[in-house]
């Protein structure tokens, strides 16, 4: 089976050979450290046995009375003696002075060493106290060492001193065994540490690794609808509370689940409700409309009615010449013609709409609901303007909720501009139309009394009216404010009170229009 290199078995095999590794190197070092120690203080020690064997054989040549001035380096036995002695112990350089100062015996040294080995037996010889230096540098066997070792010593017989002398080792030959050991050492930490690992590994893998591939198993194959799998009782550590806090999670999610799919389908069904509920608005308001251009319309056809039947009256004399018949028919199917385009047009509105949004012309739409409105008496002495400088004006929209906007923006206006008398100047109703930043604007503008500011936060709200009862729902501008913010627009008023009203609204071009692809 094939281990990836992130798994969990690598990062712990890792960790474990990283510190088994780092534990056993550094109790290496402290092993070398004190077998370094050791080695060196036994090394002074035969150095100490040393100078005890020289005293006492110097001694006994001190002692003879006939042999001054004495020169111990002319004595063979005495020097096959001390190089016996010296090499068995490990030293390489003895220096012996007498009472004086004066050199009576020496081994071969260099220069340097013979001078440092002269002062120090001098010293000895000098204040009777012995003492050890270590000199020099060489490498040990994981840093920087001293080199050699030094140790000096008075020479007296019966209590008597009688000189002193010198003599130094080298430490190179205890760097050198302690290095020997240390490939030993080394091997069985690699051993230790290699055993170490696998045991560690076995048993980490057992306690841990095991346990959460359980975990990740049983939450990789668990799926949405699935029942929560039941955790077999695990141990009383944290990887059992883990397995047993996993199921208890699992087993909460599934029932905030449930949870969410009644709490979705619960405001699917408000949301229904509530689309139905808008769409009702929509429709009453729109039937209110109608009853108003119904009523207005009425007044508006009677003329022409009353046309026609003075005419056909007229044609029942037997008088008339036939030109003249003529000319009557022609009038009275111009005034039938007349009325219905007039009640063609409020048909067009009041037909329930299919709700589907389709590319649809907004100027088009305009004049549409302006030429609707224009016969209606609400409209009589205001003066409409229509300037339309939009160059593209399609827009994703239901043509007859659009039309429903618009007609509910101009009936207020009208509404406003009949409870003053602008005399001279005129009543006046200005529609403009531009192109922004992938939008058309409208801004519907009057010169009517305007509204005030307390009021003007309030217009959009549903049931809102300054009208008097009976002549408004309040629901006209509520209306027009759910349409264009369902078709992804924006629509807001500005107003000063008797500077007349704006209503200024924006709507999202089609992409094909944004394009200048417009159809």
């Amino acid at each position: 089976m094939k281990i990836p290199l992130h798994s969990l078995r690598i990062g712990i095999l890792a960790q474990i050979t990283f510190l088994i590794l780092a534990a056993m190197l550094l109790i290496n070092v402290v092993m070398i450290k004190l077998a370094e120690r050791d080695l060196i203080w036994t090394r002074l020690q035969a150095g100490r046995l040393l100078v005890r064997a020289v005293e006492q054989i110097a001694g006994e040549q001190l002692s003879n009375p006939s042999k001054k001035p004495l020169n111990l380096d002319r004595i063979p036995s005495f020097h096959n003696a001390m190089i016996r002695l010296m090499t068995e112990a490990g030293y390489a350089h003895l220096l012996i002075v007498d009472r004086k100062g004066d050199k009576i015996f020496a081994t071969h040294g260099s220069g340097e060493d013979e001078g440092y080995a002269l002062s120090v037996a001098r010293e000895a010889a000098a204040t009777g106290i012995g003492s050890h230096h270590f000199t020099g540098t060489a490498w040990g066997v994981i840093w920087l060492s001293k080199s050699h070792v030094w140790i000096s010593a008075p020479l007296s017989l019966e209590g008597r001193l009688q000189g002193g002398m010198s003599l130094s080792g080298s430490l190179l030959p205890v760097y050198e065994t302690l290095r020997s050991s240390q490939k030993v050492i080394l091997l069985y930490i690699f051993l230790d540490t290699l055993i170490l690992v696998m045991v560690g590994l076995v048993l980490l893998s057992r306690i841990v690794v095991k346990p959460i591939h359980g975990l990740l198993h049983l939450t990789a194959g668990y799926k949405e609808g699935d029942a929560v799998p039941a955790v077999a009782e695990g141990s009383r550590n944290e990887i059992g509370e883990l397995s047993r806090s996993l199921h208890n999670m699992l087993r909460r999610l599934e029932e905030n689940k449930n949870e969410l799919r009644a709490h979705i389908a619960s405001l699917q069904k408000a949301n229904r409700e509530l689309g139905q509920a808008q769409d009702e608005i929509i429709r009453s308001e729109k039937l209110a409309s109608v009853g108003r251009l119904a009523a207005g319309i009425a007044h508006e056809i009677g003329n022409p009615i009353g046309i026609i039947l003075g005419y056909l009256d007229l044609l029942r004399s037997d008088d008339i010449a036939g030109e003249e018949k003529k000319d009557f028919l022609n009038r009275i199917e111009s005034e039938i013609t007349r009325v219905n385009q007039i009640i063609k047009e409020l048909l067009e509105f009041s037909r329930p709409s299919s709700g589907e949004r389709v590319k649809t012309h907004v100027h088009d739409a305009l004049e549409n609901t302006v030429s609707m409105l224009a016969p209606q008496p609400m409209m009589e002495g205001i003066q409409s303007r229509l300037e339309l400088a939009a160059l593209q004006d399609v827009v994703m929209a239901n043509p007859n909720q659009l039309q429903q906007v618009f007609l509910n923006i101009i009936m207020n206006s009208a509404d406003a501009l009949a409870e003053v008398d602008h005399g001279e100047e005129g009543k006046t109703l200005t529609i403009r139309s531009e192109n922004a930043g992938g939008t058309i604007r409208l801004t519907f503008s009057d010169n009517g009394p305007g509204i005030a500011p307390g009021d003007l936060t309030h217009i959009f709200d549903p049931f809102f009216t300054t009208k008097e009862p009976g002549k408004g729902t309040g629901l006209g501008l509520a209306v027009c404010y759910r349409i264009v913010e369902s078709l992804g627009g924006t629509i807001r008023a500005q107003s000063e009170a008797g500077q007349g009203t704006k209503i200024v609204m924006s709507l999202p071009l089609s992409s094909d229009a944004e394009n200048g692809h417009e159809g």
